[in-house]
Order: C-alpha cells, then structure tokens, then sequence
C-alpha cells in the first residue's frame, strides 16, 4: 500500500516531468509523450515512471532514447524539485499501453 508521502512525491514527480516532457516534445512535431503514471518505491530512491506516447508506433524508439537521457532528465527534474526534495529519486521509464490494451478490446469486442 501507498504511502500519503509516496503519492504526494509521484503527484510531484508526474507534474514536473509532464512539462520537461511537453517542452521537449514540442521540438519534435507530431509526436506527444504524456506521464500516465509515477510509481514510488517505499524508500523514495527509485521512481517508474510510465508514459504513453502517440503515435504508437514510435513507442519504442522513443522510450530508448528517453532511457539512454534518464540522467539529464533526472538533473533537470532536480533542478526544479531542489526545494521540496532532498534527493530525487532514479527514474526509469517504461510504455504504458493501457491505451493500446483498451482499444484492442474494443475492437474484439465489435467482431
């Protein structure tokens, strides 16, 4: 179970990184990368977070080069969040593809 500190600091981590993310992406037209979800480990080290990326056939191409730029995204999410944490946690990133999972069903669900 979820601590209230856990969800206050994954609130925070899915805010900040949402808009490094959407400041990024606007350099890179056509593609969007959204944070769907941060998950923190009970010590607070170690962050997995989630996103979805449209269109999805760049997915995971995106997600490596996210992955190979964790540290700087790290550094920069640092910089921002220096006043509310004392250390920020190591991020890893993962595809949510809860999106891809729904409209699969929905399309089974038509035939």
């Amino acid at each position: 179970m979820e601590s209230t500190r856990q969800a206050k600091i994954a609130r925070l981590l899915q805010k900040e990184l949402s808009e490094i993310f959407r400041r990024q992406t606007a350099k890179t037209h056509g593609t969007l990368v959204s944070v769907s979800t941060v998950r923190v480990s009970p010590d607070l080290s170690i962050a997995r977070v989630y996103l979805s990326i449209f269109p999805s056939d760049k997915a995971p191409e995106i997600i490596e080069n996210i992955n190979k730029g964790a540290r700087t995204i790290r550094y920069e999410l640092a910089q921002i969040v220096r006043h509310q944490l004392r250390k920020t946690p190591e991020l890893s990133f993962y595809i949510d593809d809860s999106l891809d999972y729904i409209e699969n069903i929905d399309n089974l669900l038509e035939k």
